[in-house]
């Protein structure tokens, strides 16, 4: 069953088409891989698919409902959580706070409970921190809840992104390059979570990323953008031996290192 499904998207900015007619589905289940050179369109789609643009024209469905004119707050109120290319946290709270207020949006209590301190409000407040607590756990962070999410190493501030999309209890979990910026064994360490996530929570997850070995490591299959249209689409050892994509994304020695 196919969870989400493009059909014939194309997003133009003025005479700049950032992609044109683009088409795939994501299985139930599946980890896919969206991969191109840098402004191929992979993080437009990202924006599309989530709400932050509207499609020049085509159709995004996810579970068979039209995502188009839903905006933001409602396509993740359908289920759709992402993580940024550039992190987005708030840098001035700590990490637990962070994933608090995604875990906040799950719990129903009324504003004059909340401006009376009602023991039913302080009882929620405390579920909503064991829960957020037990995010920060499934990716490693729980001995640094205390902290200021802005004092945190660059790649635990890609975790703590990952802790606070998985409070929003995604169905479809986008990652936009999660892996920026590591290491190889960090990337390696990520790729080790996103599997673990993805078995835990029986998540569909869209992984955008540079890093190769933690996408042909992940991906059931992978879709490849160049210049905002299809380039390809297949499993990693199709991919990895597509003529097209090594000549415009991989480079004609990565057959080499591969084998």
């Amino acid at each position: 069953m196919n969870l989400l499904e493009l059909k014939s998207v194309t997003k133009a900015f003025g005479g700049i088409m950032a992609c044109r007619d683009v088409s795939f589905a994501t299985k139930q289940g599946q980890i896919m891989g969206l991969i191109g050179p840098n402004g191929a369109g992979k993080t437009t789609m990202f924006n599309l698919i989530t709400g932050v643009y509207a499609p020049t024209s085509g159709s995004i469905l996810f579970e068979g409902q039209e995502l188009v004119g839903r905006g933001p707050d409602g396509i993740v109120a359908q289920g759709v959580a992402r993580t940024f290319q550039n992190i987005r946290l708030f840098r001035n709270l700590s990490v637990l706070d962070n994933v608090c207020i995604a875990v906040d949006k799950h719990v129903d209590y009324s504003f004059a409970a909340a401006l009376l301190r009602l023991p039913s409000i302080l009882k929620r407040e405390q579920e909503i921190r064991d829960l957020a607590l037990e995010y920060l756990t499934e990716v490693g962070l729980a001995d640094k809840a205390n902290v200021r999410a802005d004092s945190l190493p660059y790649g635990l501030q890609r975790k703590l992104e990952i802790a606070r999309a998985l409070a929003l209890k995604p169905k479809l979990l986008l990652l936009d390059e999660p892996a920026a910026g590591m290491n190889p064994e960090e990337s390696l360490d990520l790729a080790k979570l996103i599997r673990r996530i993805h078995q835990r929570y029986n998540l569909t997850i869209l992984l955008i990323e540079h890093h190769m070995d933690v996408v042909m490591e992940l991906c059931d299959t992978i879709f490849v953008l160049n210049f905002g249209l299809k380039l390809a689409e297949g499993t990693a050892q199709d991919i990895q031996s597509n003529p097209d994509v090594l000549r415009a994304y991989l480079g004609e020695g990565y057959k080499r290192v591969r084998s």
